[in-house]
């Protein structure tokens, strides 16, 4: 999954190399009559150190031909495919790793240090000539209860990052009115490729799926299901068919929230809790594609892969309104309120309506072509702000 990228681009390869080799040959040739000289350079990539680096998030942001990410270095006594706590992100690794790579991006991982830890990680990169790109995922970590000492975080990195994205501009205006610094908005490109999607089973029945993952601290796992449940008694008196599927990993982190979940849901034939291992990303692409509308009950949070997913496979979501999840993509999201279930029936009409008006298929194609697009698009501004950045701290340097 993550692959290995050579750190020395100055190497028997190089343009360099080339150039002296071929005035070599020509020495020894000195007797052959004089032909006219090609000599093909490659691109200068421009080296990343991604924090992280193995997230499809990356991969998709990524151009391949201008951009190599420098795979995450090994964490002690971790698995291979753990790229937490990032050792990058440390002032000992970007110290002694300061010529590998070209600019530093952050994107996630920030919970793992201390302010004081990153503070000291960010001035290690300048003092070693790096500039710092910082992607506001995540005004709220997701997985945090007590904000604090995120925000404390933030404080370090945002001001500090020589360059911000984020993926809405409701978001930049939030960073803009906190912190007085503007940012660069790029949307989050699809993460899918691969063959079309195919049409969806349409029966009489909506299906709705509420996915409770781990039960993680942004997830108001309680409230969802007896919103499902109470929806489901209201929808019934209309005589609207729907079946509420809620999955949850078979390991939580909390036993007891997930027994009471289980209970609520058995309330009303229409609601269950399905207990599954964690899901590939095929296994979950096939289970929200065969949905009609997707429920994103969250307490807290800022943006959201979940809804990126539901767009590309044409599912639309109702969701809590928090952060700026709804402005990802605002067409397909209904904002809903876990406390009143009559929020969710109306959800669910209006996935219905959606259902019949559109064939999923044909919405999902037009949406790819679209989509992929947009993702060389994003490719296209992160390579270009790679070397702005990188031109900028070589300007600096000479100034």
């Amino acid at each position: 999954m993550i692959r290995t990228y050579p750190l020395d681009l100055i190497s028997l390869a190089s343009p360099l190399h080339r150039g002296l080799s071929v005035i070599a040959i020509h020495a020894r040739r000195v007797l052959s009559p004089p032909t006219e000289n090609h000599i093909v350079t490659e691109p200068a990539f421009i080296r990343v150190a991604s924090i992280p680096a193995a997230h499809p998030y990356v991969r998709a942001i990524t151009d391949t031909r201008r951009v190599r990410v420098l795979p995450d270095p090994a964490v002690p006594g971790a698995p291979a495919d753990v790229w937490w706590p990032p050792v990058a992100l440390t002032s000992q690794w970007l110290a002694s790793h300061g010529a590998d790579f070209d600019v530093l991006h952050v994107h996630f991982g920030l919970e793992s240090f201390s302010p004081d830890e990153l503070r000291e990680a960010l001035e290690t990169a300048h003092r070693v000539g790096r500039p710092i790109v910082y992607t506001v995922h995540d005004l709220e970590n997701p997985q945090l209860v007590d904000q604090r000492p995120y925000r404390e975080l933030l404080d370090v990195i945002i001001p500090t990052a020589d360059h911000l994205v984020t993926l809405t501009s409701t978001a930049a205006d939030e960073i803009e009115r906190r912190w007085h610094r503007s940012s660069r908005v790029l949307a989050h490109p699809t993460l899918l490729d691969g063959a079309a999607v195919s049409e969806h089973a349409v029966d009489e029945t909506l299906r709705v799926g509420i996915h409770l993952r781990d039960l993680r601290p942004n997830i108001a796992a309680e409230r969802a299901v007896r919103a499902a449940v109470d929806a489901a008694a209201l929808l019934a008196q209309t005589g609207r068919a729907v079946e509420f599927e809620l999955l949850m990993h078979e390991r939580v982190r909390d036993d007891a929230t997930a027994a009471r979940v289980t209970a609520v849901a058995e309330e009303h034939p229409a609601v269950r809790v399905r207990r599954t291992p964690r899901l590939s990303d095929a296994g979950i692409d096939a289970w929200i594609g065969g949905l009609d509308l997707f429920v994103l009950p969250y307490l807290h949070g800022t943006h959201s892969g979940w809804v990126e997913l539901c767009y590309d496979l044409g599912v639309p979501v109702a969701g809590t309104d928090v952060g700026h999840i709804k402005s990802q993509h605002p067409d397909d999201f209904f904002v809903i309120d876990l406390d009143d279930p009559q929020t969710l029936v109306e959800a669910v009409a209006l996935a219905s309506d959606a259902r019949a008006s559109s064939p999923r298929t044909s919405l999902v194609e037009r949406r790819r072509s679209e989509r992929v697009a947009e993702r060389e698009a994003v490719r296209d501004a992160h390579a270009q702000l790679y070397a702005t950045a990188r031109a900028e701290i070589s300007t600096e340097a000479r100034a």
